[in-house]
């Protein structure tokens, strides 16, 4: 063991230097829980190369018809906007009930979520109200039932610069955080009714590569003929790399994260997808299920994970008022 005085021994963990360094300018709205920092200058800038490769289009198989970005965010930034959102973006860890069978069953989400935008009935004004898309006047109190957020500029960028790349148009940005290799989400398709027919997905991967898998809905056989069953993909989604799935993918083909052993088991992924949900009842889907009741999480850079956002500020509160300087990010 190497020798040390008793104070290197006990010196307390510092955190890491990031790889940005945030705006002094940021996205304010009433339904955030904090200020939201603009996506630093440097990579915006670097966003104008986007995207890095030009995408594989994937149609050769029933019902599939996807463009695959490999990578679409340039390699150069890529790990520092991972850990820009991660550390500026506010997540939960939503749980819920369902009931199956007469029986309630409490579902926790199986990763960090967060969500921003609101579906084509409405949109944000100016001064960051919301109102009615046709009329332009401010919707009624009881329109609904959760808080609608706009999109913060940092991920208002991608979402203008994903949308000019592939003439699709998005008003929805979930956001999930996969803290190591143990989170992860089951096959399931975006093919809610709220998000119209053949809608088109726009998926990014940030941080650890994990395998993104997608395999054919079960297909009914035709009496006299036989049917050839579409071969199973398996994409290892590395940093910066995009998925775009559109026309007949979503009602056809399921996909998963599933969970990861190894060298990237301890590392964290961030997932972003751009959607369009056309009526509110697609609003009220994704905030109750990406944002819910539950406590705001904040990454915590000293201690490398997410923690109670609370907890921050008290902290940050208890140096401020002892006179010690509280971190940058905070």
């Amino acid at each position: 063991m190497k020798r040390g005085t008793i104070g290197e021994f006990f010196k307390p963990a510092t955190a890491k230097k990031p790889k940005y360094e945030a705006s002094v300018r940021s996205s304010n709205h009433a339904s955030y829980p904090f200020a939201i920092p603009h996506l630093p200058t440097p990579f915006s800038d670097q966003l104008g190369f986007a995207p890095e490769e030009e995408g594989k289009v994937m149609n050769d198989q029933l019902d599939l018809d996807m463009v695959y970005y490999q990578p679409y965010i340039p390699a150069s930034m890529a790990s520092g906007v991972f850990e820009f959102l991660r550390q500026e973006l506010p997540f939960y860890r939503v749980q819920y009930t369902i009931t199956r069978f007469g029986t309630p069953t409490q579902i926790n989400t199986p990763r960090f979520t967060t969500v921003f935008g609101v579906d084509e009935t409405s949109r944000f004004a100016e001064d960051g109200s919301i109102v009615d898309a046709k009329t332009g006047k401010k919707v009624e109190a009881n329109r609904y039932k959760c808080v609608p957020r706009p999109i913060p500029q940092c991920l208002d960028v991608l979402r203008t610069l994903t949308e000019g790349t592939t003439g699709e148009t998005f008003n929805f940005c979930l956001v999930n955080y996969y803290a190591d290799g143990k989170d992860s989400i089951s096959y399931h398709s975006d093919d809610e009714r709220f998000l119209g027919p053949n809608p088109a997905i726009a998926s990014f991967s940030l941080g650890a590569k994990r395998d993104f898998l997608m395999k054919h809905k079960p297909i009914a056989p035709k009496e006299g003929s036989a049917i050839e069953e579409p071969k199973a993909i398996k994409l290892p989604l590395g940093s910066g790399d995009m998925v775009l799935m559109r026309g007949r993918t979503q009602s056809n083909w399921l996909h998963s994260i599933p969970k990861r052993a190894g060298a990237e088991a301890g590392k964290g992924r961030i997932n972003i997808t751009f959607r369009k949900a056309m009526v509110k009842g697609g609003t009220e889907n994704y905030y109750q299920y990406n944002v819910g009741t539950g406590g705001v999480f904040k990454w915590d850079a000293k201690k490398e994970k997410m923690v109670p956002w609370d907890k921050i500020a008290d902290a940050v509160e208890e140096r401020g008022n002892s006179g010690e300087a509280g971190p940058a990010s905070s």
